[in-house]
């Protein structure tokens, strides 16, 4: 596996076609990353007490629309 500051250095090489290639994966990937923790503590019901208090809050009219 590379280091950190290989992966840095052949990205600083990189010329600008395939800086922006590689910039495009990344984000794909940085996100797929997310959207897999997202999905993991909602399943384990890390949100269930923040979606209860907004609910409560909706239902007692305490929301308003954005």
């Amino acid at each position: 596996m590379m280091s950190i500051q290989a992966i840095e250095q052949a990205v600083q090489q990189l010329p600008a076609v395939e800086l922006a290639e590689f910039r495009r994966w990344f984000v794909q990937f940085d996100d797929a990353i997310w959207d897999a923790q997202i999905e993991a503590d909602a399943g384990a019901g890390k949100f269930d007490e923040l979606a209860a208090e907004a609910l409560a809050e909706y239902q007692n009219g305490k929301a308003r629309e954005l």
